[in-house]
């Protein structure tokens, strides 16, 4: 039998991470006069940029989009879904499929030089001339910075929604992104109004898990 757990969590009080993940619910509702503080919105993106990266090419970006008609402009364009406008963070999360060759030494300037010297060049060998390879990992990327900033935001206390359900070329357009980027999703932030949906049925490990390989 399984039981509904509530997503409320008072802020500064303690939570595990296995509490985080059963919480954590995609919240559709926020409160619009709710304002994170500059020193949540910071401790929410250091925790983030601690998401892992393929060779630490650290290719995700973080589009925070805090002008109130930009925010307008981006929600006609995302089937008016209210929590592009109200939730009190709005992160376009994006990755620069380049980021492997703009000055890739840089990822490894403290290591070793052993392992710069291993490293650097491997970058270079595994994406060159693989765009589909770098749109991959571009995903990838962005997909584990999004969960951090989900479960980092459970932890203060706040509830947050991945979103895909928007034009991407328009905005794309919006933001001014750059022709070497590329838009993985939107993950909303803030202080939920009203309990989520009933979490939807999960499907049993015995469908999901497969032992060595498939059949």
């Amino acid at each position: 039998m399984s039981t509904q757990i509530s997503t409320r969590h008072e802020v500064g009080t303690e939570m595990t991470v296995t509490e985080a993940i059963n919480t954590r619910r995609s919240v559709k509702a926020f409160d619009p006069h709710h304002r994170m503080t500059e020193a949540e919105t910071e401790q929410l993106l250091t925790l983030a940029r601690l998401a892992p990266t393929a060779f630490n090419i650290q290719n995700w970006r973080f589009v925070l989009v805090r002008d109130p008609e930009l925010r307008k402009q981006i929600r006609a364009v995302a089937w008016e879904q209210p929590q592009v406008t109200d939730a009190s963070l709005l992160i376009v999360l994006c990755a620069d499929l380049k980021a492997w060759e703009k000055e890739p030494a840089r990822y490894w300037r403290h290591a070793p030089q052993p392992v710069q010297d291993f490293l650097v060049p491997a970058i270079h060998d595994y994406y060159a001339g693989r765009e589909q390879v770098q749109r991959d990992e571009a995903m990838r990327s962005c997909g584990n910075a999004a969960m951090t900033l989900m479960l980092a935001a459970r932890e203060l206390g706040y509830d947050s929604c991945p979103m895909d359900g928007f034009d991407f070329d328009a905005v794309g357009k919006l933001i001014n992104l750059p022709k070497d980027h590329v838009i993985a999703m939107f993950v909303a932030i803030g202080k939920g109004m009203q309990e989520p949906w009933p979490r939807g049925e999960k499907l049993p490990l015995s469908e999901v898990v497969i032992e060595n390989r498939f059949a």
